[in-house]
């Protein structure tokens, strides 16, 4: 079985930058959509395991191309991760509400942020039920 694929939504260059390194360092494949729109297109086509994807986006921002993923039989059961510097508890309400699976904030602690990665995939393989979950 090939390295897990995980397509990152992030129109900030630094945070890709970080987030890619991190996540390759741990074996990952990883792929870049800069705005929204770009976004769920790359979801839809390159089918990845795994979406990180920041909120406030260009074109169309992360709450409106969750809903779209989500709402599409190809892409609703990919695991999708808010992954932003909205903190709020009321931004993390409408994350979920969108059909996002996961919260992380910025900054990211690495090990944890990697333990939650790790445990998604683990979910995958073993089938079990999904939970919300946020970092």
């Amino acid at each position: 079985m090939g390295k897990k694929r995980i397509l990152i939504v992030e129109d900030n260059m630094d945070n890709y930058e970080l987030v890619r390194f991190i996540l390759e360092r741990a074996g990952f494949d990883v792929f870049l959509a800069v705005n929204g729109r770009d976004g769920v297109d790359a979801a839809r086509y390159q089918k990845p395991d795994l979406i990180l994807m920041d909120l406030s986006l260009p074109e169309m921002d992360g709450w409106t191309a969750a809903e779209k993923l989500k709402s599409e039989k190809s892409t609703k059961d990919i695991p999708l991760f808010a992954i932003t510097a909205h903190t709020l508890p009321r931004d993390r309400f409408r994350a979920m509400e969108a059909g996002c699976d996961g919260f992380f904030t910025k900054p990211l602690h690495v090990d944890s942020f990697l333990a939650t990665i790790n445990a998604v995939f683990d979910m995958k393989k073993s089938r079990k039920p999904k939970r919300k979950i946020i970092c």
